[in-house]
């Protein structure tokens, strides 16, 4: 007994330390990531994605070939022939993360929440865009126009990456956030699709389409 005791005390004593910040054991899962603002590179989209969020990039496919079935039957606004293969949900490519600088930047909003009756797409003029690298990784900034997306873009692949956004509207300032306003979070993916062009893709927006294209080149 005078022997077991001092043995079960420095038993005691490993397992406490191993606790307090020891090596995890082999069946111990990873820690999550910081949350925004944290200082540290957030590195795993699957943290601070929304349930919703997760369900609209879950439901992706759906959403492409719902949105091209809808540009293909109602009239648009805009020349979609000449944006290419910009909307073939096949052109990603490797080499997704794009060089931090200043890009030009249009959207494409394919298909309509309204049903028939609407546009079947709008293809908008050319905007100012710009990527830079933060405390928290890359981010993705629309600077002008009347819907302006900011947010982070997530490694995932090599052929993509997940961004997790807000939206501002007409005059107001920058976006909130990404999950402090569930109206105006955006959930897409980011892929390249082209020689140095790029493209974000948002199934299910909140307003007006089925699916945003943001197509996003080098100025």
């Amino acid at each position: 007994m005078r022997v077991a005791v001092p043995l079960l005390c420095l038993a005691l004593l490993t397992s406490a330390c191993a606790s307090a910040g020891g090596t995890a054991g082999p069946g111990t899962p990873p820690p999550p990531p910081p949350p925004p603002g944290s200082g540290g590179v957030l590195t795993d989209w699957r943290g601070p994605i929304t349930a919703g969020d997760r369900d609209r990039l879950n439901r992706l496919d759906r959403a492409w070939s719902q949105a091209l079935t809808e540009a293909r039957r109602d009239e648009g606004s805009g020349d979609l022939a000449s944006v290419g293969n910009l909307i073939d949900p096949d052109a990603a490519r490797p080499g997704a993360e794009p060089p931090v600088g200043d890009y030009r930047c249009r959207t494409i909003k394919l298909g309509n929440q309204g049903g028939r009756g609407g546009l079947g797409y709008v293809v908008y003029g050319w905007f100012d865009c710009r990527i830079e690298r933060t405390a928290n990784g890359l981010r993705f900034s629309k600077l002008t126009g009347s819907q302006r997306q900011t947010g982070l873009l997530f490694p995932e692949s090599a052929e993509r990456m997940i961004f997790l956004g807000g939206l501002a509207l007409s005059t107001e300032p920058n976006a909130s956030s990404y999950g402090q306003n569930p109206e105006r979070d955006i959930v897409g993916v980011w892929e390249r699709f082209a020689d140095r062009r790029w493209r974000l893709v948002m199934p299910y927006p909140v307003y007006e389409s089925t699916l945003d294209l943001l197509e996003v080149v080098p100025r």
